[in-house]
């Protein structure tokens, strides 16, 4: 039976049909959906860990005890990981381990473009890269079965395009695979430096053997076309050089480590122009420079963002390359054209910038702090958009948790800047890496304010469980953390619980907790306006006490505009959070009721 499926459903259903049994990741799009569907399965155990180092962790704990497993993150997760990964390839596995590596060319949902290509070489360990939802689903079996042979754990890099699109998929039955034996063998599982030095030597044993098996694997592999042009690529690229050279030569490579060198030597002598199409790094293209063999690449497509059918097709035509279809596939029909035989202009569209929901508790910390002209060290979160105008209300975003070791940095850099300056931190952030910056600071005799924003979910991914919430990915109930003793735990004194949409309370919160002298916690408490919207009735507006001062305007509510030169509140999506009657000078916004004038 086949079934439409997005990239990230197709990988969940390849590992339920391929027996395994553990799922572990953090939530971090483009790679979210994938536990989430996997967890809805039966007879299989999925969880959110704190961060993605945990998750691996648990996940090599899993292999050693002879479960076949799946350990998924973004990429930048894999930054947080790195340290059991690249220890892992020495160890190997017991149970087949894949970790899956969502990339984001273009940056829709990251801080940062990042070739996770590099990390497979890095690490020594296989990479496997499907092009679309099917070979998704097919690479988790091949990639487990090759994680058990070859004694490794294998990397599947998607991209957001494969994890988003949809293709069809031939869904089939679930195969158990039951518990491997472990075996007690400390030269392979305990890394003290005699072991790893064995270990070692060992891995490259296996990548030797790794690189046989990729001249001979099917997912690389070569469609004889036209051979004035010959392109080699992986991923999402290979469907575009599909739809723009129908009648080329491809190398189509969905083993990407450790790189094929002998097919890519007979791919290259039977065409007259070797192309490399790749988004990101030339990962591939360096390769094959390395073989001695000429090569265009990055001279032509850019090295950054994601690519378009489009984009492909104008840098081709730049670069002079024409390859005629060479089967019978009708040309494209052009588009339809205006009444006058002209192509028809279409209005351009208006920009529509990234916001804060109606009713987010976030709004109000971000129009105090800005208020406030605080040196903000702000985190990975929605809440990062209160970096944006209007609210303006943050300084600097990095990473995962780096919000309160920033801040720290900046007071040991100027001290004068202690009572100036504040790191913004969401609860799910600070329990992945927020902690140990926390312990950090008060440890060093810190001076500094944090705020935690705890809207008691994991907002920007989708509203996933964490330790703070309660209940577990499968829905079971859990511990929820005391926020208020973990901090005071860490030797914080001052903690104090605040409410985001109370301006007045919160101006007085920041201000005394900033010029504190000892290191300070204010947990800005409020539910995600998402998942709780209280029963108010929306603001109203009084027309005639409106001097259409524009105020209201600084607290970048999407319900809030200004018509005829007076404020105006869209009755449909306001929330009645009451923040903008707070910040109205005039009485001119009100709570519920009807609009007058």
């Amino acid at each position: 039976m086949k079934e439409l499926m997005t990239g990230n459903e197709a990988i969940a259903r390849g590992a339920y049909e391929h027996g395994v049994t553990v799922g572990v990741g953090y939530p971090g799009t483009p790679s979210t959906e994938i536990l989430e569907n996997f967890a809805r399965y039966p007879g299989v155990k999925a969880q959110w860990a704190p961060n993605e180092k945990v998750a691996l962790e648990v996940g090599i704990g899993a292999s050693l005890a002879g479960a076949r497993v799946l350990v998924t993150m973004k990429h930048v997760g894999v930054n947080v990981a790195a340290d059991p990964l690249m220890t892992a390839a020495y160890t190997g596995v017991n149970g087949g381990l894949v970790l899956v590596s969502a990339d984001d060319p273009g940056m829709h949902s990251s801080q940062n473009e990042q070739d996770n290509r590099n990390y497979a070489r890095f690490a020594r360990v296989p990479m496997f890269e499907p092009s679309d939802s099917r070979e998704a689903m097919e690479m988790v079996g091949l990639a487990l079965r090759v994680s058990e042979e070859f004694d490794l754990p294998v990397i599947l890099r998607t991209t957001t395009r494969v994890a988003h699109s949809r293709s069809l998929v031939e869904v089939g039955q679930r195969t158990e695979v039951p518990l491997r034996p472990y075996r007690k063998d400390p030269q392979k599982w305990l890394m003290v430096p005699a072991f790893g030095r064995q270990r070692r030597q060992d891995l490259e044993e296996r990548l030797q053997r790794l690189k046989a098996y990729t001249e001979t694997t099917p997912v690389n592999f070569i469609s004889w076309g036209n051979r004035e042009v010959g392109v080699i690529t992986s991923g999402i690229s290979y469907q575009y050089v599909r739809e723009v050279l129908p009648g080329a030569s491809i190398l189509k490579l969905g083993m990407t480590f450790p790189l094929p060198g002998g097919l890519i030597r007979q791919f290259a002598a039977g065409v007259e122009r070797l192309l490399v199409v790749e988004e990101l790094d030339p990962y591939i293209e360096e390769f094959v420079r390395s073989l001695g063999l000429e090569v265009t690449g990055k001279q032509i497509f850019p090295a950054w963002n994601e690519f378009t059918p489009g984009l492909v097709r104008s840098k081709l035509e730049e670069a002079g390359v024409r390859v005629l279809p060479t089967d019978s596939r009708a040309e494209v029909s052009p588009p339809p054209s205006g009444v006058d035989g002209q192509l028809e202009e279409l209005p351009p569209i208006p920009g529509r910038p990234p916001v804060l929901c109606p009713g987010c508790p976030h709004r109000g910390v971000f129009y105090v702090l800005h208020k406030l002209k605080l040196l903000v060290t702000g985190d990975i979160g929605c809440y990062t958009l209160g970096g944006l105008s209007p609210l303006d209300g943050m300084d600097s975003c990095v990473c995962m948790g780096a919000s309160i070791g920033m801040a720290h940095g900046c007071e040991l850099a100027d001290p004068s800047l202690g009572g100036q300056t504040v790191a913004v931190i969401g609860d799910s952030t600070f329990f992945h890496s927020g902690i140990t910056g926390l312990l950090h600071m008060v440890y060093n005799g810190g001076r500094g304010t944090v705020i935690i924003l705890d809207n008691r979910t994991t907002a920007m991914t989708g509203h996933q469980d964490h330790p703070g919430t309660g209940k577990t990915l499968m829905g079971q109930l859990a511990p929820a953390v005391d926020l208020e003793a973990l901090v005071r735990a860490l030797g914080v004194s001052r903690v104090r619980v605040v409410d985001p949409l109370d301006i007045n309370g919160l101006t007085q919160a920041v201000k005394e907790e900033v010029t504190a002298g000892v290191p300070s916690v204010i947990i800005a408490r409020r539910p995600c306006a998402l998942l709780h919207r209280e029963n108010r009735p929306p603001v109203r507006v009084d027309a005639e006490a409106c001097t259409g001062c524009r105020t209201c305007l600084k607290i970048g509510c999407p319900a809030i505009s200004v018509q005829d030169k007076r404020a105006a509140v869209d009755a449909i999506i306001c929330t009645g959070c009451g923040l903008c009657v707070q910040v109205c000078r005039f009485g001119a916004l009100q709570e519920g009721g009807e609009n007058s004038g």
